[in-house]
């Protein structure tokens, strides 16, 4: 399916809150960039789904994380969806559904639901590190500093699943290790600062 970048980040801005808008833009960041590295190793599978897939899914993932259907996230992405009417691939809902396999059961298969699964909460902490610098600038924020705070401060930013996050390193899933995993979120996240306050 061919998809409108623009009309979906309309809807997510519509529906969402904005730290909700900021993470979704991080985590569809984090997504191109997991992608783009498992593409220069070519650890991608012909059955992947394109990069423009990856990108999206981290987009809208949380798109029904307001408004009338936050009590019921993550279970009504397709209806949030149509209300601003759009729709996507069931491969593409199926990614978006192992951002949350404790709650909806899709458990990560494809190199995609690992990564989405594995950084969605990894978001959370790099911008709150982030915070914690003076100038509250992820371009000032050193990924040594990331993994001191993810290692050993497990009360920083305690809502990180980083059990969830260090799984990046299964060898059935991204096969990436844990500090390359972060540092290739932490790139991303630089590349798109001005767009999300930081």
């Amino acid at each position: 399916m061919e998809y409108s970048r623009e009309k979906f980040l309309e809807a997510v801005k519509s529906q969402l809150e904005q730290n909700i808008v900021n993470h979704s833009l991080a985590l569809g960041a984090c997504m191109g960039g997991v992608y783009d590295y498992l593409q220069s190793l070519k650890q991608l599978d012909a059955n992947e789904l394109p990069k423009e897939d990856w990108l999206l899914a981290g987009l809208i993932h949380d798109i029904d994380f307001g408004g009338e259907f936050k009590e019921q996230h993550p279970h009504k992405t397709l209806e949030a969806l149509t209300k601003y009417g759009l729709e996507i691939s069931e491969d593409l809902h199926q990614l978006i559904l192992a951002h949350a396999a404790s709650h909806t059961d899709v458990q990560p298969k494809t190199k995609a639901q690992w990564a989405i699964f594995c950084a969605d909460s990894l978001t959370g902490l790099i911008t709150a590190v982030a915070y914690v610098y003076p100038s509250r600038k992820l371009e000032d924020v050193k990924l040594s500093s990331v993994m001191k705070r993810f290692l050993k401060e497990p009360k920083f930013a305690a809502g990180t699943r980083r059990e969830e996050v260090a799984m990046c390193s299964n060898p059935d899933g991204l096969n990436i290790p844990l500090e390359k995993f972060i540092e290739i979120c932490l790139l991303s996240m630089q590349r798109i600062a001005s767009d999300i306050g930081l």
